[in-house]
């Protein structure tokens, strides 16, 4: 199980996570190579830490399309830490850059309609990329550290993230100190590596530099822990309702070239068959 801790104080929020088994469940699963396991396993990281800030039934889902070796990614997440996703690759013989392209970041609250961010997305930057989606679509200052890392034998060896979010009308002084630890912190692969749980690395972040001793810039409160969990929900009756969509004749047709229809879900690699006779309703019509 992975670990999510979400937090607060008074002048920012923050979320702590560390996703190296949900990221390892989704490579024994889908058999990517480092590089494309390394960059979906930050969106399977980035998922989880924006689903912390769901409610209820509330879902989200990441989508980018970009034009290099990687040309989907598509992760979902909910209120319940629960994680799914998959990644489209052009060709192997097609590795020609990491690729440029949309993010759209959306959520389901139960609305008519969903929200839908859009954003700009360089493999090369991401974290630079979100924290610009942070600041430009939802107007909160945001500093992000993502990391997935693999072993020589294709282990996840670490996967997680922190970020913190200013909030409306921080102190001058407060930020003023965030954008110093945000330089000088080491990155979220080295502080897992190294050794620190995600209650030092909080402490880390809230660390007053100026001085000697271990005094914090500001006391914070931890709001929330949660398990985060690769989990796919998919089922039969989901893929037969879908399958319906088809229609009676174009299912006629397939079933007079065929005995059965499988379909496999692209989350969790999960097949599932359907005969003639579980349409037999639609198909008598």
């Amino acid at each position: 199980m992975g670990r999510l801790i979400r937090g607060l104080s008074k002048n920012a929020r923050f979320f702590v996570a560390d996703t190296t088994d949900v990221v390892q469940k989704a490579l024994d699963i889908h058999k990517y190579d480092e590089y494309s396991m390394k960059t979906f396993g930050k969106f399977c990281t980035l998922a989880a830490i924006m689903g912390a800030t769901l409610k209820g039934e509330d879902k989200l889902t990441i989508r980018t399309d970009t034009d290099g070796y990687i040309k989907n990614i598509v992760v979902n997440s909910d209120a319940n830490g629960d994680i799914k996703g998959y990644l489209i690759n052009t060709s192997e013989e097609n590795f020609d850059g990491l690729g440029k392209g949309t993010m759209r970041i959306i959520k389901d609250m139960g609305l008519k309609e969903p929200y839908i961010g859009i954003t700009n997305v360089d493999y090369s930057s991401l974290a630079d990329d979100i924290s610009a989606y942070f600041y430009n679509s939802e107007q909160i200052p945001t500093v992000l550290s993502l990391a997935t890392e693999c072993t020589n034998d294709g282990k996840i060896l670490c996967a997680g993230a922190f970020m913190v979010q200013l909030l409306p009308g921080a102190d001058e002084d407060f930020i003023t100190k965030l954008e110093r630890k945000a330089e000088a912190i080491r990155p979220m692969n080295e502080l897992m590596k190294g050794g620190m749980s995600l209650e030092q690395i909080i402490n880390l972040l809230y660390d007053d530099m100026d001085t000697a001793d271990d005094s914090l810039v500001e006391e914070y409160e931890i709001l929330e822990e949660k398990e985060l969990k690769y989990n796919c929900d998919c089922n039969s009756e989901r893929f037969q309702r879908g399958i319906m969509t088809l229609g009676k004749e174009e299912l006629k047709h397939i079933f007079e070239e065929e005995k059965e229809i499988e379909a496999e879900c692209q989350f969790c690699g999960k097949k599932y068959k359907f005969t003639e006779n579980d349409f037999e309703d639609i198909l008598k019509k």
